[in-house]
């Protein structure tokens, strides 16, 4: 009942609602802080945005690990060029290691091959992530990332209800329909009584070689002034750059360097604090 008692159900000793069933884990992980990214639409670069926060916060110093919770979409093990299988002890799965020393788990690293489909219903997938959460040995870490699927479906559902998370970053790109979709993930993790660390933009600019000034390839978004009225934390706007979708797509994402990510993992670790 301790995790519970900050909870705005906890009353009179008892919890007042069913949706509290946050699981223990693996007793042989020791885990300070679990943070969702997550957004309600497909294609603003979410996966993106765990990578290179879960680098700037190794690069901090702290120890890290990335629960790729797309299980029917994944993309952060390919990202940072590792492959399976990964390895089964008696005590649980041990999760790949990305060259900066970033743990990962990851669907893709349990298929025979990397473009295979998983073709399985909502309650499977969401069995999966219980089983990412409860078998897997991430061991002690600072953070734990847990890049989500699009939307507000039974894998946010679960993370929400099974897994103790600190706080969600949400994920957005500048056009006016993304920020109509992001609302809705931002109040189903209000309902779920989660916090939110704040949100980010994604893809607000393209910085061209020798060109003085920003190009909004989108339109010059409006996320900030969205967020603020929302009573949230704007956490920044990224840009589209050349190099880091070139790194991405060798495989080499830990080496793509950025002082807004640096910036971006120095507020994270205040404001989780």
């Amino acid at each position: 009942m301790e995790k519970c008692q900050g909870c705005n159900y906890y009353q009179n000793g008892k919890c007042g609602t069913s949706t509290c069933i946050v699981e223990e884990g693996n007793p042989l992980n020791k885990i300070k802080h679990v943070i969702g990214i997550m957004s309600g639409k497909g294609g603003v670069g979410k996966s993106t945005v765990t990578a290179l926060l879960a680098n700037a916060l190794k690069k901090n110093g702290n120890q890290v690990g990335i629960l790729d919770g797309d299980i029917t979409g994944p993309s952060i093990a390919k990202i940072f060029g590792i492959k399976g299988p990964v390895l089964n002890s008696e005590n649980g799965v041990i999760p790949a290691e990305t060259e900066n020393k970033v743990k990962i788990m990851s669907m893709n690293l349990l298929l025979p091959k990397e473009s295979d489909p998983v073709i399985w219903r909502g309650p499977v997938v969401a069995g999966v992530i219980n089983q990412f959460w409860n078998d897997v040995i991430w061991g002690e870490l600072d953070y734990l990332l847990i890049d989500l699927p699009p939307g507000t479906g039974d894998v946010a559902l679960t993370v929400m209800q099974s897994i103790p998370v600190d706080g969600i970053i949400m994920v957005t790109s500048p056009q006016s329909l993304v920020h109509m979709i992001v609302k809705k993930g931002i109040k189903m993790t209000q309902k779920m009584d989660k916090k939110i660390l704040g949100v980010i933009e994604n893809m607000s600019y393209v910085q061209p070689p020798g060109y003085p000034e920003p190009y909004y390839l989108f339109g010059k978004g409006k996320t900030e002034e969205v967020v603020k009225q929302l009573g949230l934390e704007f956490l920044g706007g990224f840009p589209i750059e050349k190099e880091m979708v070139e790194l991405a797509d060798q495989g080499a994402i830990h080496k793509y360097d950025n002082q807004l990510f640096k910036q971006l993992a120095d507020k994270v670790e205040t404001t989780i604090k």
